[in-house]
C-alpha cells in the first residue's frame, strides 16, 4: 500500500499511525503532503446540532489553515542554511510540530463525525467500564476545556496495550506512542457560531453525531500495528 499523506503527516509528528482517509469518505486521500487539504468526509447541512456554518468555517478556515502553514513551514525548514541559529531551527520545528498535529487531529475529528451515534463494536466491548462510564468521563474532560482550548481524545496506548482517554491542552500535548481513536475538538472555534459559550450543549451534539464504525475501524488497526510492536 503506497504512503498516503496521512501516514506521512503522522511519521513526522512521531505518532505512529497507519490511518487512510475515512471510510465513509468515499475519497481517497491525496498522496503527497502537499496535495491539499481533505474535504469534509460527509454532507455538512446534514448533522443534526452542528450547523453547516460552523462545520465549512472550521473546516476551511481552522483546518485548511493548519495545513497551509504546515507547508509553509516545511518550506522555510528546507530553506535553512547548515550554519541557521538554535532558536529559529528549535521554533520552525515547534511549529511544524504544532501545525502537524492540528491537521491530523483535525483530520481524525472530521472523519469520528457523519454517524448516528449509536455506540457499538469493539471499542464498545473494549471500554473496562462501559459506555456509560466512557462517556460521562470524556464529557467531563471536554468538560473542563469548555471557555478554553484543548482537545479530548480516546487513544489507544501501544505502552500499556489499552484505551485511555488523554487531555491535550495544546497542539503538541498529546500521548506519546498512542493512535487516537475518538476526537473531540474543544477550541472555541469548534462550537462558538453555533452555541456561543454553551460548550456542554455542543459535547450533546459532537455524541449525536459520532461514526462509531469509523473509531470501530481506526482501533481495529490499531489493533493490528501493536500486535506489529510487540513482536
Amino acid at each position: 500500500m503506497p504512503l498516503t499523506r496521512r501516514d506521512a503527516l503522522f511519521a513526522s509528528t512521531g505518532l505512529l499511525l497507519a490511518h487512510s482517509a475515512p471510510a465513509h469518505a468515499g475519497q481517497a486521500a491525496p498522496k503527497t503532503v502537499d496535495a491539499r487539504p481533505l474535504p469534509l468526509p460527509f454532507n455538512p447541512a446534514r448533522l443534526p446540532g452542528l450547523s453547516e456554518k460552523l462545520l465549512v468555517s472550521h473546516h476551511e478556515n481552522n483546518y485548511a489553515g493548519a495545513w497551509k502553514n504546515l507547508v509553509k513551514t516545511r518550506e522555510a525548514l528546507a530553506q535553512l542554511p547548515k550554519d541557521a541559529a538554535g532558536p529559529l531551527v528549535a521554533g520552525l520545528r515547534e511549529r511544524e510540530l504544532t501545525f502537524g498535529n492540528s491537521v491530523v487531529l483535525h483530520e481524525l475529528y472530521f472523519g469520528n463525525l457523519g454517524g448516528d451515534g449509536k455506540s457499538a463494536g469493539a471499542v464498545a466491548k473494549a471500554l473496562a467500564d462501559g459506555i456509560p462510564r466512557f462517556e460521562e468521563q470524556f464529557r467531563a474532560l471536554a468538560g473542563s476545556l469548555g471557555g478554553g482550548s484543548g482537545w479530548a481524545i480516546l487513544d489507544f496506548c501501544f505502552q500499556t496495550h489499552d484505551l485511555h482517554i488523554s487531555w491535550a491542552g495544546h497542539h503538541t500535548q498529546t500521548l506519546a506512542f498512542a493512535a487516537p481513536l475518538l476526537v473531540l475538538d474543544m477550541y472555541e472555534h469548534s462550537y462558538h457560531l453555533d452555541y456561543g459559550a454553551a460548550a456542554a450543549r455542543y459535547v450533546d451534539a459532537f455524541f449525536q453525531n459520532v461514526h462509531w464504525d469509523e473509531v470501530n475501524r481506526r482501533y481495529e488497526r490499531a489493533l493490528k500495528a501493536d500486535v506489529l510492536f510487540r513482536a
